[in-house]
């Protein structure tokens, strides 16, 4: 009985030891006798107990690595304080297993030096400018040194760029100075063409009445003309009537009679005003004589 159970203890530990099931996005190495001598892959995996054995377990999955905080120098002497996160990936699990002892820790370090070198090649202002080109630069300087470690450098990106409270409060000055500056000329700019505008429209104005005086004066021109024309027209349509009169029967006996009740309304007219002096002619034949004269010339007007 005895025997039984220490035959299936021992059964037990070589299928333990024997069968191995690795996780999906995992690699293990196996060593055998000391000895690198593959890497499972994921699922049932059957080693030879006592003689293989799993020496390092990797993950295959995308790793964020927070970067310790450090000072940098940038191009100008100005000290920042920088932070970030780099994210890697382990692609050759044998090279993560021997080519480094712990290329976590590799990573970090090349990821501060790498940084400092950069930055120290910018100007300050520069720093916040192309954080893009710095953050390119970094990952092009570690993943070319990761390859032996069987990690690949996915990317890098700052977290924070803190100058000291000096440097921030000139920042903050020079921003405040440039914004005033920009409202100083925004200003200068509206009343110019505030100006502009004023004059542009006191112009046209002048122009509009100038032109609107012009028109009247046209108008009014033609209206005179007009009037005169129409003035003349009836004057000649009147006297063409007057004449035509004449010339028919018992025309000339009119025209006497219309001189004569003129020459009488005259006279009356005259007579009715009290601070009028009438003078009567002695001869009244001399009236006659004024109708015989005024009767030849319409005479010689027909």
């Amino acid at each position: 009985m005895e025997i039984a159970v220490l035959v299936f203890v021992i059964a037990i530990i070589f299928i333990t030891r024997s069968i191995k099931v690795v996780p999906q996005q995992h690699a293990w190495v196996i060593e055998r006798l000391g000895k690198y001598h593959g890497t499972l892959t994921p699922g049932l995996n059957i080693l030879v107990p006592f003689i293989d054995k799993v020496a390092y377990k990797h993950l295959l999955k995308e790793v964020p690595l927070d970067i310790a905080s450090q000072v940098c120098i940038t191009r100008d002497n100005t000290q920042l304080q920088v932070d970030g996160i780099l994210y890697f990936q382990v692609t050759d699990a044998m090279r993560a297993s021997y080519g480094s002892s712990n290329y976590i820790v590799a990573i970090s370090q090349l990821a501060q030096t790498s940084l400092r070198s950069v930055i120290g090649k910018l100007e300050l202002d520069k720093t916040f400018e192309e954080r893009d080109i710095i953050n390119a630069q970094v990952v092009s300087a570690i993943d070319e040194a990761a390859l032996n470690w069987g990690v690949k450098v996915l990317r890098y990106e700052i977290k924070d760029l803190t100058p000291p409270k000096e440097i921030l409060h000139a920042m903050q000055a020079q921003i405040t100075a440039e914004r005033e500056k920009r409202a100083l000329i925004a200003a200068s700019e509206g009343r110019r063409q505030e100006q502009i505008n004023i004059a542009t429209g006191e112009r046209e104005a002048f122009i509009a009445r100038s032109e609107g005086e012009k028109q009247a004066v046209i108008n009014k021109a033609q209206g005179e003309a007009a009037s005169i024309t129409a003035v003349a027209d009836a004057t000649a349509a009147a006297i063409e009537r007057i004449a035509a009169a004449i010339r028919q029967p018992g025309g000339e006996q009119a025209v006497q009679l219309k001189v004569a009740e003129r020459a009488v309304d005259a006279y009356s007219k005259v007579a009715a005003d009290s601070t009028t002096t009438l003078i009567i002619p002695g001869n009244m034949s001399e009236v006659s004589t004024l109708i015989a004269t005024a009767m030849k010339m319409v005479q010689s007007t027909k």
